[in-house]
């Protein structure tokens, strides 16, 4: 039987401008943002850096 409270679920998201990928379980260390940080916590400031485009040109990927 599988504890919900132990499996975590981390979502990945897209820049559809460039295509780098933010992966919630990884974070962006290099960043200041730590690992298993959700995207709805990574600060509205935050920009691609690979690109620079805003979180709003994000979308979430399908598993």
């Amino acid at each position: 039987m599988t504890d919900a409270a132990t499996t975590t679920v981390y979502r990945t998201w897209m820049c559809v401008v460039c295509g780098f990928i933010y992966d919630e379980s990884k974070g962006l260390p290099e960043e200041g943002i730590a690992p298993g940080t959700r995207w709805e916590d990574v600060p509205d400031t935050w920009t691609c850096p690979d690109c620079g485009v805003t979180k709003d040109d994000f979308e979430m990927m399908e598993v």
